[in-house]
């Protein structure tokens, strides 16, 4: 199989336009580690190659990014246990970028803009939010929101592993 499968998942939350399905990912760079290694997603996305680790879904690999630097995201994939989570690690299927100035979120239109988080000086922060892309083009995308759960805190099921596999695999038999 040729195609990249890609799930990306952003996990800090909250904007209503955003990236649609049909959509290309964009060029941005996003940082791997510390010191960090700058990342382009879109040629990171097209360069991976697809094998039989992830069977249900046929996930080449999952990509869990926020609006932080590369050093915070490698704390976070220690912390939860995950190795092999850097981006030039071939051995890992889940691989931890930081978006350290919000370029990527706000390219994807999933910047919170909700003015509660604002008001309480949460600034430049990413809705919560998961992504399925096959060859960098948005086959799906769940928006974990709510005008009283702005940034999905409180119902983020739309975009956990459950729904975003059953999203995949409908996805799957359409192509």
């Amino acid at each position: 199989m040729n195609i990249l499968q890609l799930a990306l998942t952003a996990l800090l939350g909250g904007v209503v336009d955003s990236v649609k399905v049909g959509d290309k990912l964009p060029s941005v760079e996003l940082h791997s580690g510390f010191p960090p290694k700058k990342i382009i997603l879109s040629s990171y996305a097209l360069s991976k190659s697809i094998d039989a680790l992830h069977e249900k879904g046929g996930i080449d690999e999952i990509i869990i990014y926020c609006v932080n630097d590369g050093a915070v995201m490698s704390a976070w994939a220690k912390d939860l246990g995950v190795q092999h989570y850097e981006a030039d690690d071939d051995q890992g299927r889940i691989t931890f970028l930081g978006d350290p100035e919000g370029v990527l979120t706000r390219e994807l239109e999933m910047e919170l803009t909700h003015p509660g988080p604002i008001s309480a000086g949460i600034v430049g922060r990413c809705k919560r939010f998961a992504l399925y892309a096959v060859g960098g083009v948005v086959k799906y995308v769940a928006v974990s929101e709510a005008e009283d759960d702005p940034a999905g805190d409180e119902r983020p099921e739309a975009t956990l592993a459950d729904a975003m596999l059953r999203a995949v695999l409908s996805v799957k038999d359409e192509l």
